[in-house]
């Protein structure tokens, strides 16, 4: 089958093109096709733009994405009560002279109605694919040391933490910047669904925090 492969920061410096078509027949043929070394730890695959195991059978035209590691920061999809000293300390670097977060809370009051709490619901997986892919966009428009991004699935109550980010740079006004432009694009292009529980009844939100 012959697929078009596409390359994406390190691994298109490292191979020198962005795109070009090759013949595989699933997702694990990709890599040794390519003859670029060892495959880098924590690659992931895309077919499609969607989130592909290696032993996806490929068609003819396919498009595969191989997406990098992102380097600094983390994203994370939790049960567990966030932390921002946790995102904090994984973006510190003796590089940065900013430290830029957004912590995002669970209100009482939602369109004039008494919310009891948020249940939130992530496609696992893809979720945390899409924040690396925010934070390496960030990278490309300003200038940072590291992104980390945790979000909360399952019940949050009245006054938890849904969400928290961390942007370091050299400067704060990218620090800043990012930071904002970080939680806009989570809200839009995360696979994050959110329902509020209201006293007498519920509703699911869509995408975002």
């Amino acid at each position: 089958m012959t697929v078009r492969v596409r390359l994406f920061a390190g691994l298109r410096e490292r191979a020198g093109w962005s795109q070009r078509e090759i013949d595989a027949a699933t997702v694990a043929d990709i890599w040794p096709a390519l003859k670029l070394g060892d495959e880098p730890a924590g690659l992931l695959y895309a077919v499609n733009k969607e989130y592909a195991t290696p032993d996806r059978e490929l068609a003819d035209g396919d498009e595969v994405a191989l997406i990098p590691p992102v380097s600094g920061g983390a994203f994370l999809l939790s049960d567990e009560p966030l932390s921002l000293d946790r995102v904090v300390d994984e973006v510190r670097d003796e590089q940065a002279g900013a430290i830029a977060t957004f912590t995002g809370t669970t209100r009482i009051q939602s369109r004039g109605r008494t919310v009891t709490h948020l249940e939130y619901e992530a496609y696992e997986g893809m979720a945390e694919g899409v924040m690396a892919e925010i934070a390496e966009g960030l990278r490309r428009r300003y200038e940072l040391t590291a992104v980390a991004i945790h979000h909360r699935i399952g019940r949050v109550g009245i006054g938890e933490t849904s969400v928290v980010i961390a942007v370091s740079a050299p400067h704060r006004q990218d620090a800043l910047a990012a930071c904002k432009d970080a939680i806009d694009e989570l809200k839009e292009r995360v696979p994050l669904w959110k329902k509020e529980v209201y006293a007498g009844g519920e509703e699911w939100i869509g995408r975002g925090s």
